[in-house]
């Protein structure tokens, strides 16, 4: 499995590293040439973009994964923010004194841009590039970020998605530590899970545990969403936390067990809760490498955002760094006005 790679981008110097990384991450996903060369300009300008106007920041480059169809590119920064995003994105428009058409190619030669920046909150700029097809069709939008402690090759954290016959089922898991044995673990849980898609969240749970019982074990949490029924259902065992943020405002936390799947030969008895989730709501998971104290109303307009957009700028705000870091969105769309 590709792992993400997060670049941090505190001196000019480091745009050409970061362009290089973003070459070898396209060509090894699958990309043409001129395809590779539209993600090299793309991360140049974006990096570029970080000393300017964020006093440096993070590039995070995530691989197609879980069925997914893309190549992701964020572009992390706490500086200033835009007043006005629209405005930058206009070939032109500069405030750095620069010819202002950065964001502008961004936009032409990527498949997907959005860029998330109130005034002095900082900058989160999601871009996406087409490699491939997709193998899992949604009936809602879904996605995360899962990022290594800085310094580490791989991610101890890991998750999931697919599509079931009455949504979506979504795993999160945090092996134990980080590192190759976290890594090992995590992964385990993902083909567990993965082979198993008919498994109720209770189920999984159990059948995660077993599997992981040669494994140094891990945190896992498992969720079911029934767009149909409005209904969110959840299992979990460990750290694994998540909030359902309903289109008031108003947040629910989800029950998770202590304990730790695949630790013991016997697993605590596992409960699976049920919750409502309506139309417009946003369910958010994370690992315990980001702290929990966040308010989803505090970042206005976020909610509405792309569900890995989201995910990244919780984890640029809440990351504790010092632990693999995971969050994954899952959001429904609003009923027709």
């Amino acid at each position: 499995m590709k792992t993400t790679e997060r670049i941090r981008v505190e001196d000019l110097s480091q745009v050409a590293e970061v362009r290089r990384a973003s070459a070898r991450m396209a060509a090894s996903c699958g990309l043409g040439e001129t395809e590779v060369g539209k993600v090299s300009i793309v991360v140049t300008e974006l990096a570029t973009n970080l000393m300017k106007h964020g006093r440096g920041g993070e590039l995070v480059l995530i691989p197609p994964q879980g069925g997914s169809e893309w190549l992701e590119i964020l572009a992390l920064d706490k500086g200033g923010g835009m007043a006005n995003v629209g405005r930058c994105i206009e070939d032109g428009f500069s405030t750095a004194g620069s010819p202002g058409n950065g964001l502008g190619a961004i936009a032409r030669l990527s498949s997907h841009l959005e860029i998330y920046s109130p005034a002095q909150r900082g900058t989160a700029a999601y871009t996406t590039f087409r490699a491939g097809s997709t193998s899992v069709p949604m009936s809602m939008a879904v996605g995360g970020v899962s990022i290594p402690l800085l310094g580490e090759e791989v991610c101890g954290d890991a998750w999931a998605v697919q599509a079931i016959e009455a949504g979506v089922s979504i795993l999160v898991v945090d092996g134990l530590g980080h590192g190759p044995g976290a890594a090992e673990a995590s992964g385990r849980a993902v083909e567990i899970f993965r082979r198993n898609p008919k498994l109720t969240p209770k189920d999984m749970v159990e059948a995660l545990h077993v599997g992981l019982l040669d494994t140094r074990g891990a945190s896992v949490g498992v969720a079911r969403l029934d767009p149909d029924r409005n209904e969110l259902r959840f299992a979990g065992v460990g750290n694994i936390s998540g909030v359902i943020v309903f289109e008031d405002g108003k947040q629910q936390s989800v029950i998770s067990h202590n304990g730790t799947a695949g630790m013991q030969q016997v697993l605590r008895t596992v409960q699976e809760f049920s919750y409502g989730f309506p139309p417009g709501a946003v369910a958010i998971f994370h690992s315990d490498g980001v702290a929990a104290q966040w308010k989803l109303s505090s970042y206005p307009g976020l909610a509405r955002c792309h569900p890995t957009l989201i995910s990244a700028v919780l984890y640029r705000d809440f990351t504790r760094g010092r632990d693999d870091a995971t969050v994954v969105t899952a959001r429904r769309a609003s009923p027709p006005a």
